[in-house]
């Protein structure tokens, strides 16, 4: 029994592994490639320079792969990639990406990407990540692994959300929100760091204390930025179980071009 619904439009050139299963009337253009085990749903289009990896779950009437919402787009023949093991529901939109940046919009493996997500051009969304219902990627937005984004947050343009951030419903980031916090609000604010999304991922007792403290460091010291994360480098000497974690926030404070939610 063919996979392909009969009334699937699938271009001749598309490159479908064997297992994938298309259902009705989903149109899939011809420099797409799919791997094995992902399903797509109806009415989905697919199209462009898009390749989406092994097992995931493309629920109905998503659209990926469609041109940037850019006016300087001009055909060129960016990408859209999407890894492994992701669900993407009902009427998610990821577009290409952009020669003003890499011409590739990203999307990494087993994230939970619920209806009506935008992803926009020359986005780069990590591992394991949670996007709820209408959250809004404008361009060039960086996600870290682990990160969980409320219902109907909307994220501005270049703005990075570091790993293991969770922001709350209807929040509106448009500066940078470092590893490890928890966020919400219009105008964004700070309300601590994430403890239980830390937990339940296995963060050992000292690597808790360690985000903890560099929190309290960056949020309720009153120190000046530079001085935190001097500050937060010289804690790898009293935590040496978290030293990826402080060097991953110490990293992410010099190369924040938005600067802080603080």
């Amino acid at each position: 029994m063919s996979r392909i619904h009969s009334t699937a439009l699938v271009d001749p050139a598309a490159q479908l592994d064997a297992s994938v299963t298309v259902g009705p009337y989903a149109v899939i253009g011809p420099d797409v490639r799919i791997g094995a085990g992902t399903s797509v749903g109806a009415h989905c289009v697919i199209e462009g320079h898009t390749t989406i990896g092994a097992d995931n779950q493309i629920f109905q009437f998503a659209s990926l792969g469609a041109q940037p919402q850019d006016k300087k787009y001009a055909g060129e023949p960016t990408r859209l990639v999407i890894g492994d093991r992701n669900t993407i529901r009902e009427f998610c939109t990821f577009n290409l990406g952009t020669v003003q940046d890499q011409g590739l919009t990203q999307v990494g493996d087993d994230n939970w990407i619920m209806a009506y997500v935008h992803i926009a051009h020359d986005c780069v969304v990590g591992n394991h990540t949670v996007l709820a219902n209408n959250a809004t990627l404008a361009g060039h937005v960086k996600v870290g692994d682990h990160a969980i984004l409320g219902g109907l947050t909307g994220v501005h343009q270049f703005t990075q959300i570091g790993a293991h951030v969770m922001a709350g419903f209807a929040s509106h980031i448009s500066q940078d929100v470092p590893p490890f916090m928890l966020v919400d609000g219009n105008p964004l604010s700070v309300r601590g760091f994430n403890l239980e999304g830390l937990r339940r991922r296995g963060f050992s007792p000292q690597r808790l204390a360690a985000v903890k403290q560099m929190h309290k460091l960056l949020y309720r010291q009153g120190l000046t930025l530079e001085a935190a994360r001097q500050a937060i480098v010289a804690l790898a000497a009293q935590f040496p179980e978290a030293v990826a974690d402080i060097d991953a926030l110490s990293a992410f404070i010099a190369g924040s071009r938005r600067g802080l939610a603080r």
